[in-house]
């Protein structure tokens, strides 16, 4: 989880687990979907969820190969912290530099979080080097950089005259992603099978601004980070969000029962060796 090459835990030192998991149904969906998706030939030894975060796809992976030991790698302590009292194994590590220490693994599994780096053409060919014969590269990363909230992030901090103006100045979010035949391109080469294919979900979601508290969960996090400091309604961080929050409500109106429709939509790889 990082931009410029660096894990996230460097570029947004403020993951919050449980803000994260207020919408703990709705970011496992993609998860659940993609596991139900991976097809291993032969007899499983290791799993490793890259970018594991609070660990919610941990006990899915292990319920999906059983006998095979499941591992979380995060950069996040606390996420990791989080992630441990499900009883798995995980380890601390920048996930852009990650190599597994006991050999190949059989399934890297990440689900939203190799879009905060940079350098997929050089990462993704070395994370399937680090895949036994006949393992599965098995990832899932947003396609949301034109989205009303990920746009209205940068447009907001990058107001002059604002009180958070200066310290947001140069503060970026997750990099764009490449189009899905760059993916193409990289992997058809490097592997006996390839998947890819884009699903939409429409996440539904309620409470006072919800959009923001989606995006205070992941997406804004760099922003926020920036802006520690104490809190009141005339703090520069809580000045933001207001702004943030008047910004987005127009794309995202409530419907007649309250709830808010999220379009979130999202890029599915599965690459076999």
């Amino acid at each position: 989880m990082s931009d410029g090459g660096t894990a996230a835990a460097a570029a947004n030192p403020g993951w919050d687990p449980a803000q994260y998991l207020r919408f703990a149904d709705e970011r496992l969906r993609p998860a659940l979907d993609l596991i139900a998706r991976i097809q291993h030939p032969g007899p499983m030894r290791r799993v490793v969820d890259l970018g594991c975060g609070a660990g919610n796809a941990l006990p899915v992976l292990a319920a999906r190969f059983p006998g095979a030991e499941v591992i979380g790698v995060d950069g996040s302590a606390a996420m990791l912290a989080r992630a441990a009292k499900a009883g798995f194994r995980v380890e601390q590590a920048d996930i852009a530099t990650w190599t597994p220490a006991d050999g190949p693994v059989d399934v890297i599994f990440s689900n939203a979080a190799l879009h905060w780096l940079t350098g997929h053409e050089t990462l993704f060919p070395r994370l399937l080097g680090c895949l036994a014969p006949g393992g599965v590269l098995a990832v899932q990363i947003p396609a949301m950089d034109d989205a009303p909230f990920r746009t209205l992030q940068y447009e907001v901090a990058a107001r002059e005259g604002q009180p958070w103006t200066e310290r947001l100045r140069g503060v970026r979010s997750a990099p764009p992603i490449p189009a899905p035949e760059a993916y193409y391109d990289l992997l058809a080469g490097r592997t006996a099978a390839l998947d890819l294919w884009l699903t939409e979900y429409i996440h539904v979601l309620r409470g006072p601004d919800p959009i923001v508290q989606w995006a205070m969960g992941t997406s804004l996090r760099p922003f926020l980070d920036a802006l520690d400091g104490p809190e009141g309604t005339d703090s520069p961080r809580s000045a933001f969000l207001a702004a943030y929050a008047e910004a987005v409500r127009p794309h995202y109106p409530p419907r007649a029962d309250g709830a808010v429709l999220l379009p979130f939509r999202r890029l599915f790889i599965l690459a076999r060796v």
